[in-house]
């Protein structure tokens, strides 16, 4: 992989460790999202915390209205990503939050000046194609869910163009560190009124969750602070080929036809565009 950027096998790991922990949350679909958002939440603030104070890293960081901002979008995410996760065939579901790339995009082009090509939003309109179709022809596919998970796409955008903000001034365990801070209490409270208590091998599910996620953070923060945010959540995408995998042969998911050519109009939106930025990238001469 050493001919890959660093930024790019960063979120290589990400995505694959992510699409591990997606599996962990679907074994336990029967446990209400927010419930599981605190118990990843929780896993993640201690590991977090343990790892910064023996790094001797002050846990507050500097700008704190910018890490909270993080955190609140993030948490909301998380909590409509879990549902569509636990409510929808896997790829499906993935493949809806994989939009939030194409958010990054256009939030990186207002918010931080990075430059957008004109025939990227072609690219972007090929994929939003797929996404419709697949919500077309899949009758597994609600509304609401469907809703959500656009939903839980764009605010994963949001936090995602915040850790570029932040790539100068923190830690990158730091920003992790924040998350699972204003998660917890938020989880916490609302898991209350709809808590159910976890049996047997959910304690297991629920303990992978928190340290995968924990580890693909990691690797996912490193990805955008070392590269373009448009560029590098682009290949997340990758991610899709996994979710495919880990349906068919855990899940027992299938999909008609007309559903993998939307996936397909998706993924080759997204290799389009990264072969465009790439080409736009390399050095003249």
């Amino acid at each position: 992989m050493k001919f890959l950027s660093p930024g790019v096998r960063y979120m290589l790991i990400a995505s694959l460790v992510f699409s591990i922990m997606n599996v962990c949350v679907k074994m336990v679909s029967h446990i209400p999202a927010i419930e599981v958002v605190f118990f990843r939440a929780l896993i993640s603030l201690i590991i977090s915390y343990w790892i910064l104070r023996k790094r001797k890293v002050s846990v507050w960081g500097n700008n704190k209205k910018v890490l909270i901002l993080r955190g609140v979008v993030g948490s909301i995410s998380l909590v409509m990503l879990f549902s569509t996760f636990q409510n929808m065939p896997l790829a499906s579901a993935v493949l809806l939050h994989y939009l939030s790339p194409i958010f990054t995009a256009v939030l990186a082009l207002l918010v931080l000046k990075e430059k957008i090509y004109k025939v990227q939003f072609f690219f972007f309109a090929v994929c939003f194609a797929g996404i419709f179709m697949i919500k077309g022809f899949d009758s597994r596919v609600e509304t609401l869910y469907f809703l959500l998970g656009i939903g839980a796409a764009f605010l994963a955008a949001c936090a995602y163009t915040s850790i570029r903000v932040l790539k100068d001034s923190e830690d990158p365990l730091v920003i992790v560190f924040y998350f699972p801070l204003v998660a917890l209490p938020f989880a916490g409270i609302l898991s209350i009124f709809y808590w159910e208590m976890p049996q047997g091998w959910d304690w297991l599910w629920l303990l992978s969750i928190g340290i995968l996620t924990q580890i693909a953070q990691v690797f996912l923060t490193k990805a955008y602070q070392a590269e373009a945010a448009a560029s590098v959540a682009s290949i997340n995408y990758i991610g899709i080929i996994y979710a495919l995998l880990f349906g068919f042969f855990i899940f027992e998911e299938l999909y008609p036809f007309q559903t993998f050519f939307g996936m397909l109009l998706v993924v080759i939106g997204v290799v389009l565009n990264v072969t465009f930025k790439k080409i736009k990238w390399m050095p003249k001469g």
